[in-house]
């Protein structure tokens, strides 16, 4: 037995002796781009040094706060809503509210425009670009971002977190969309075109068939992301459970910050689920 994998080593050795013979610039040590992986990593070493120097980053302080975070976690137990359970409950219906609203009127106004962005539908390059840089700036600016400039706008409450999350999303989803539209099937859209179908024709009965699944999947995705990012908004004053989880921390009321934490995991793992099997189910036995 043991005379069968050395007879393998020896013809795999001789094997590899002919190769290094017939091709020598193959197996020859890259020296130079050694010294550039090499500065490479140096390069990134360095930065990584020298941000945690600008930033203060301290192993000591970590270690020395490890004492206080216990302590913190030792008071949130047990998570407890003290006489709030309802008003809680509200709240998170509220943060649901904000995310959904959001994902909802962002979907619906970046559907149209991706068809615009895309390449396949609007071959002009100027209203392309345009359409484009657009979106750039629109998912450029961070959802807390919007959130701060709709509370100016239309006061605290749900309804500007509602709006933050729209416009935030709006850019995201409109890239996204525009990208499945551009690597959606073109074969059916030219079945419509040879059987006498107009550009619109194409569009309704060639493109839109075809990557519904996809924009359907992903704007669940988002409402799921979104969820959590409505309860971040809410503490800025965007309205939701977030309002109450900042107050509740400045005044060290932990037991029922653990409570409120408890809740949020509790839906965002209910909605993921959910939206998992929703996804399956619009894309097909292909992404299960």
């Amino acid at each position: 037995m043991s005379a069968r994998p050395e007879a393998l080593r020896a013809a795999a050795q001789a094997d590899l002796d002919r190769l290094r013979a017939r091709y020598p610039a193959q197996f020859r040590t890259d020296w130079a781009a050694r010294a550039r992986l090499a500065a490479g990593l140096g390069l990134l070493v360095g930065l990584a040094a020298l941000g945690a120097w600008r930033l203060d980053f301290s192993v000591a302080r970590i270690l020395n706060g490890l004492g206080r975070l216990g302590s913190f976690a030792v008071l949130m137990v047990p998570p407890s809503p003290e006489g709030q359970f309802w008003t809680f409950l509200h709240a998170l219906g509220e943060t649901l509210g904000i995310a959904f609203l959001g994902t909802l009127t962002a979907a619906i106004l970046a559907f149209p425009v991706a068809f615009l962005a895309a390449r396949n539908v609007v071959p002009n390059p100027f209203a392309h670009f345009a359409v484009r840089r657009g979106l750039d700036v629109m998912r450029s600016v961070d959802v807390l971002i919007w959130a701060l400039i709709w509370i100016n706008v239309v006061g605290l409450g749900p309804f500007a977190g509602a709006l933050a999350i729209a416009c935030s999303d709006f850019g995201a989803l409109g890239k996204l969309f525009s990208e499945a539209i551009e690597t959606c099937d073109r074969r059916p859209g030219e079945g419509v075109v040879a059987s006498g179908g107009s550009g619109l024709h194409r569009i309704r009965f060639g493109l839109i068939p075809g990557v519904l699944p996809v924009l359907a999947s992903q704007v669940l995705y988002f409402f799921e992301s979104n969820t959590r990012s409505a309860t971040i908004i809410g503490i800025v004053g965007a309205g939701g459970i977030g309002q109450y989880l900042t107050e509740l921390i400045r005044v060290l009321e932990l037991k029922q910050v653990a409570f409120l934490v408890l809740m949020i995991l509790v839906t965002v793992a209910a909605i993921d689920w959910v939206s998992t099997r929703l996804r399956r189910a619009l894309i097909g036995p292909a992404a299960r």
